[in-house]
């Protein structure tokens, strides 16, 4: 995301009254802005302590997520995580998986997240898991082709969310001024919206954030 939706002093007021990142989050957007230069990607502080909340309060047995960049979502989500419980993260870029994994070991994560690494769609149906909980937050024209892959992975009361929805405000753009990535969020947020099979609710948090919840 580099564009804000909300004045930057809203954002910052947020911020200062959201509790602290936990460690070694501030380490490891430090080492992504340097290493990758797309700091952009990272989840940030208020919404990845919203995912960590979100996390704890659903008390998932099995986490899945798309889309690992340098592994700050997954540390989040991974806060919430019941006894015996592990979070699968997917991340098509082999050269992350390093970094990622040098903070999940950081965290004291490194037995409870388990690291894959190649294309979405072709690593989910070999986990063979149940999850309670799935964050979406990977190539952006393939949403709702995940979404359909794993909603039949998630149980009646389960939750899926989903990154980016709001596209840095495109979204609400005439479509010929939309770019082909905020063209994939409309079309994903038509879906869940016709969906008979899931509740939802629409984030206006950075980017947004879609939390769905199976029916």
């Amino acid at each position: 995301m580099t564009i804000r939706l909300l004045p930057t002093d809203i954002d910052n007021y947020a911020a200062d009254y959201t509790t602290p990142a936990m460690q070694p989050l501030p380490a490891l957007t430090r080492e992504t802005h340097i290493k990758t230069g797309m700091g952009q990607m990272l989840s940030g502080h208020v919404q990845g302590a919203l995912l960590q909340m979100l996390s704890k309060m659903i008390k998932p047995k099995y986490i899945l997520e798309l889309g690992t960049f340098t592994g700050y979502s997954a540390i989040c989500l991974a806060q919430g995580l019941a006894e015996g419980g592990s979070l699968h993260t997917i991340e098509a870029d082999e050269e992350l998986y390093d970094i990622a994994a040098k903070y999940f070991t950081e965290a004291g994560l490194r037995e409870k997240i388990v690291q894959h690494t190649g294309k979405a769609a072709e690593v989910i149906p070999t986990i063979g898991v149940q999850f309670d909980l799935v964050f979406i937050d990977a190539d952006k024209v393939n949403y709702v082709q995940y979404y359909e892959q794993v909603l039949p992975m998630v149980p009646p009361g389960g939750f899926i969310l989903a990154d980016n929805v709001l596209y840095e405000g495109e979204v609400v753009q005439p479509v010929e001024e939309q770019s082909k990535n905020a063209k994939a969020m409309h079309r994903f947020n038509r879906h869940v919206q016709q969906d008979v099979r899931v509740e939802h609710v629409l984030l206006p948090v950075r980017d947004g954030i879609m939390i769905v919840r199976k029916r």
